[in-house]
């Protein structure tokens, strides 16, 4: 191979890509360096910022999507946790929202800045009154719950996952107070899956149960989807 003229570099001395490295500020942690650190150098952060998504987040959705055909034109969809909108925004692109077709609402604690199509709402969706609510701002029962939520990590494998899973087993029992007959349900675990009750359960409602792994996820992280489709109904 032709060396470069002038001592120029080709971005791959010795056989290693060369990537951004962030100094330690002294007010900045070692584990937030890391963090900004894995963003610099992330091509989903980068595709994410020249598409005009609001996270990387939203291609985990739409590799998932791609595969098992969930979001379809003229649905109504809820996006549970849906801060910074991501995946509310490739819902309702896929099923015309924007253009009048189909319902998008995205619930909160925090404030999210609108999105064509999307009906955001601040708002517990723990609370008595949520699944009431929810149902008022779709005009009816939902076609797909949408869960993208994690607890905050504590840095203990074990902990984090109870608590991701708790939160799935949460958010699973709303997807059963607003789902229609027929519905899907797409929640956030860790790998190793569902727990026992709540794999059960899903099982038991809905005619399909699978875990999925997106490409999108990144390679280090133990982040899993569980996807239950052809809701049963709710019991009585």
């Amino acid at each position: 191979m032709t060396p470069k003229s002038g001592g120029q570099k080709s971005g791959r001395e010795g056989g290693r890509s060369l990537k951004t490295r962030v100094k330690t500020a002294r007010k900045r942690s070692l584990s937030s360096t890391l963090w900004l650190e894995r963003q610099l150098n992330d091509p989903y952060v980068a595709r994410a910022r020249h598409e005009g998504l609001r996270s990387r987040a939203a291609f985990k959705l739409i590799e998932i999507d791609d595969k098992y055909q969930l979001l379809k034109s003229g649905q109504r969809i809820v996006d549970l946790g849906a801060a910074p909108g991501g995946w509310s925004q490739v819902a309702a692109k896929r099923i015309g929202a924007a253009n009048g077709k189909g319902h998008v609402a995205g619930i909160d604690l925090l404030d999210i800045d609108p999105i064509a199509g999307v009906d955001f709402a601040v708002m517990d969706f723990n609370a008595a009154d949520a699944p009431a609510r929810l149902k008022r701002m779709l005009g009816g029962p939902a076609d797909g719950v949408l869960s993208d939520m994690a607890a905050n990590a504590t840095g203990h494998r074990k902990t984090d996952h109870l608590r991701i899973v708790a939160l799935a087993e949460l958010a699973a029992e709303f997807a059963r107070e607003v789902l229609s007959p027929g519905g899907f349900f797409l929640a956030k675990v860790l790998q190793g899956g569902t727990e026992g009750e709540l794999l059960a359960g899903l099982k038991r409602d809905f005619a399909k149960v699978h875990h999925v792994k997106p490409a999108a996820s990144r390679a280090d992280s133990a982040e899993l989807y569980v996807l239950a489709t052809g809701f049963r109904g709710a019991s009585d």
